[in-house]
């Protein structure tokens, strides 16, 4: 059986994002310019930064109160009391300390340093540059629903979107592309029962297909001043259905980490 190619496009010329811009327009827009056609089944993978931004994420730490705990734990690992506040803020728990290193349980579920808070790319219009910080969409699979209800509506084609940020490993010196978010792209792909080259059925295989998305996306995003946060992916080799982040997150009974 003949396979279609994977192929992956990053969109340039995606503007600055501004808080209440219309992502599903801005990505439909740079489609365009770019002269990539939407087919059905394809795939847009968005940077979990410019999603932040439209929905107005940007907080300026001098306006945060840290309480006594926040102090408490900014001491120890290092960091300002107001990031460490904004940090609690938004975990379930606090997992992990070091000097220098705070890990949690984000409220999606998602374990994580600083909560995913981020000070990279993020520039505020008042105030001391190093003051701004960025927070993680407050519900990244709704947001991935909204931008891809918007471009299918001007597009009519039927698609999927992925939002994705970058995640250290327990287990693994540096950090990759990881999805936060969805809407219509399988997050897990359930392989058991399949036979392998030698008929051999696959008994515990369940593929983070999302993932590894995210992570041949992330390439073409970079990590630093590349300015490309769209990519656009066709020829993804699983059937796409409805599906969130949700299925990523391990099961604490299952959790030989924490």
């Amino acid at each position: 059986m003949k396979r279609t190619p994977l192929v992956l496009t990053s969109l340039i010329g995606i503007p600055e994002i501004k808080a209440g811009n219309d992502l599903g327009r801005v990505i439909a827009d740079a489609l365009k310019s770019n002269e990539v056609f939407l087919e059905d089944g394809d795939i847009i993978v968005i940077a979990q930064k410019i999603v932040s931004k439209a929905e107005g994420r940007l907080i300026n730490l001098t306006s945060v109160q840290p309480s006594e705990k926040a102090k408490e734990i900014a001491a120890y690992v290092e960091k300002r009391p107001e990031l460490i506040e904004l940090i609690l803020k938004e975990s379930n728990e606090v997992l992990r300390t070091r000097p220098g290193t705070i890990i949690v349980e984000h409220k999606s579920g998602f374990v994580c340093a600083n909560a995913g808070i981020d000070h990279s790319n993020v520039k505020g219009n008042w105030g001391e540059p190093e003051d701004w910080v960025l927070l993680l969409p407050e519900n990244a699979d709704d947001s991935a629903v909204r931008i891809r209800n918007g471009i299918e509506a001007i597009t009519s084609k039927k698609i999927g979107v992925m939002i994705i940020d970058s995640h250290g490993r327990a287990w693994r010196m540096g950090t990759i592309g990881m999805t936060i978010g969805l809407a219509g792209v399988p997050a897990l792909v359930d392989l058991r029962g399949q036979p392998d080259l030698y008929d051999y059925k696959l008994r515990v295989t369940v593929v983070a297909a999302a993932d590894e998305l995210a992570a041949g996306a992330s390439l073409l995003m970079g990590q630093a001043a590349e300015g490309t946060p769209v990519v656009h992916v066709r020829g993804f080799p699983y059937a796409l259905r409805e599906s969130t982040s949700q299925e990523l997150v391990r099961y604490k009974s299952y959790d030989m980490f924490r």
